[in-house]
C-alpha cells in the first residue's frame, strides 16, 4: 500500500473511531452539515433536493433566529435550527399557518445517582431550552419518549419502575407551568403509574393544552422485543387505539418510538384525521440508523400529515451489566442514542436533522392546509381500497387462515 493510501486508511479509521466516541459523524454533527461543508454549493443544492425534498417547488427555508435565542442555545450548549414549510395560497381558505418544536436531550446525572435528583437535574436542564422554544412563539412542542428518567428498559430491573408518574404527577405540573405562560400545547411522554388500575404501567403520551389543562393521553400500541428493546417487562401495550387531539392549533397525534416501525399504526392516525403526528422515540444507531430518516417521511407522504420524528442523544450507562440474549458479551449501556430530530411534509420534503449528539430544539413553520392539498392531488384516500384490505385482515385473523397464493402446476412436476 502507497503512502498516501496508508494516511487516507488511517485517517478514515480515525474518523470512525472519533464518530463512535463522540456521536459524530467524522466529526460533524449531522450528515447535512458534513455534506454542506465538503460539497460545492452548486453540488450541494442538488443533493440536498435529492436528500431532502422541495417545498413548493423550492429549498425548504430556514427562519432567522434572533440573537437572544442563539445565546440561550450557546450559554446551554444546545442545537438550534428551524425551518419553515410552505403551502399553495388558497382562495377559499385562510392559511393556517403552525409553529412546531421539538426538543432531544440526553439524561444530566448517572443513573447510580438518586432518582429523584436525576428527575430534577433534567427539569433543569430542560427549562431554558423549554423557555427558549416559548420566546420563539412555538405553539406545540413535543419532547423524546420517557424524557423525565434514564432510558433504562434495556436492564430488566424493576428499581426503574419508581419513576413512573400518574397522568398529572410532577413531570405534567413542571410542563403545564410553561403551557400556561407560553400560551402552548406541550406533548410530554412518560412512563405512567396507572393507579386506578392496580398500578399498572403504560408508556404514555400526554397532551397539555395551551391553557396547561390536560387534553387527553395515549399509551403506545406496540411494544418492541428486539435485543435490549425487550421493554414488556414494564409496560402493557396500549389501549387507547389510535386518538387524534383536536387542540388550539391543529389535529395531533402521537405514535411513539415502535409505532413507526407499523405502516397501520401510521394509517389509523391518519384515518382519524391527523394534521401533524409525533413520533417521540429512543433508539440506538446500530439497531435503527438507516431507517430513522425514512420511515417517519414515508408515513407523511402516505397518509398526507406531517411528521415530527424526536430521539434522545448520549449514551447511558447502567450500574449492573446485562445481556440481550444474542450471544454477545454483558454490557452496561445499550449503544448511543443518536438525535437526529426533524419533521416531514406530506410533500415528500423534510428538515435538515438536529445535532447526533448534542441538546437540541429544532423549529418548523407549516401551513396545516398543505395536508388536503396534498390529499387533493394524489388521492391516496380516494384510490385506496380499504375494502380489500379489510377482508384480507379479517380472515388472516381466523384460525384457518390461508395465504392467497397460487402456484404454477407446473413447479412440482418432474421433468420426464
Amino acid at each position: 500500500m502507497e503512502r498516501s493510501e496508508e494516511i487516507g486508511k488511517e485517517n478514515g479509521d480515525s474518523e470512525q473511531k472519533q464518530s463512535v466516541t463522540d456521536g459524530s459523524i467524522c466529526g460533524y454533527e449531522s450528515l447535512d452539515r458534513l455534506l454542506s461543508a465538503n460539497l460545492q454549493p452548486q453540488v450541494c443544492q442538488e443533493v440536498s433536493r435529492l436528500l431532502l425534498g422541495l417545498s413548493c417547488g423550492q429549498p425548504l427555508q430556514s427562519i432567522a433566529i434572533p440573537e437572544s435565542a442563539k445565546s440561550l442555545s450557546s450559554e446551554h450548549d444546545f442545537d438550534l435550527q428551524a425551518f419553515s414549510f410552505c403551502a399553495d395560497k388558497e382562495l377559499l381558505r385562510e392559511s393556517r399557518m403552525v409553529r412546531v418544536g421539538l426538543i432531544q436531550n440526553s439524561i444530566v446525572l448517572p443513573t447510580t445517582a438518586p432518582f429523584l435528583d436525576q428527575k430534577r437535574a433534567i427539569f433543569q436542564k430542560l427549562k431554558p431550552i423549554i423557555d427558549t422554544a416559548g420566546a420563539l412563539g412555538v405553539n406545540i412542542l413535543c419532547l423524546q419518549e420517557a424524557w423525565m428518567m434514564p432510558f433504562a428498559f434495556c436492564t430488566r430491573e424493576k428499581r426503574w419502575c419508581e419513576f413512573a408518574e400518574p397522568v398529572d404527577g410532577e413531570s405534567t405540573q413542571f410542563l403545564q407551568e410553561f403551557a400556561r405562560k407560553y400560551n402552548m400545547v406541550v406533548i410530554s411522554p412518560i412512563l405512567e403509574r396507572d393507579v386506578n388500575h392496580g398500578e399498572t404501567i403504560w408508556n404514555t403520551a400526554i397532551i397539555i393544552g395551551n391553557h396547561g389543562n390536560i387534553i387527553g393521553k395515549h399509551r403506545k400500541n406496540h411494544i418492541p422485543r428486539v435485543g435490549d428493546f425487550n421493554e414488556s417487562t414494564y409496560y402493557m401495550e396500549g389501549n387507547t387505539g389510535h386518538p387524534v387531539f383536536e387542540t388550539a392549533y391543529g389535529k395531533i397525534a402521537v405514535n411513539i418510538c415502535y409505532g413507526r416501525h407499523h405502516p397501520l399504526n401510521w394509517l389509523a392516525f391518519g384515518l382519524n384525521g391527523a394534521e401533524i403526528v409525533f413520533n417521540p422515540s429512543a433508539t440506538v444507531g446500530e439497531l435503527s440508523e438507516p431507517m430513522w430518516p425514512i420511515e417517519a417521511r414515508n408515513a407523511a407522504i402516505a397518509n398526507s400529515y406531517f411528521v415530527g420524528s424526536i430521539n434522545r442523544v448520549g449514551t447511558e450507562t447502567f450500574p449492573n451489566p446485562f445481556t440481550s440474549g444474542d450471544g454477545k458479551p454483558q454490557h452496561s449501556d445499550f449503544g448511543h442514542f443518536y438525535g437526529s430530530s426533524h419533521f416531514s411534509a406530506p410533500d415528500a420534503s423534510c428538515t435538515p436533522s438536529l445535532s447526533r449528539y448534542k441538546d437540541g430544539l429544532l423549529l418548523s413553520d407549516m401551513d396545516l392546509n398543505l395536508c388536503r392539498q396534498l390529499k387533493d392531488k394524489w388521492g391516496f384516500r380516494m384510490t385506496a381500497r380499504y375494502e380489500l384490505y379489510a377482508d384480507l385482515l379479517a380472515r388472516y385473523l381466523k384460525p384457518d387462515f390461508e395465504p392467497q397464493v397460487i402456484s404454477d402446476p407446473l413447479l412440482h412436476k418432474k421433468s420426464s
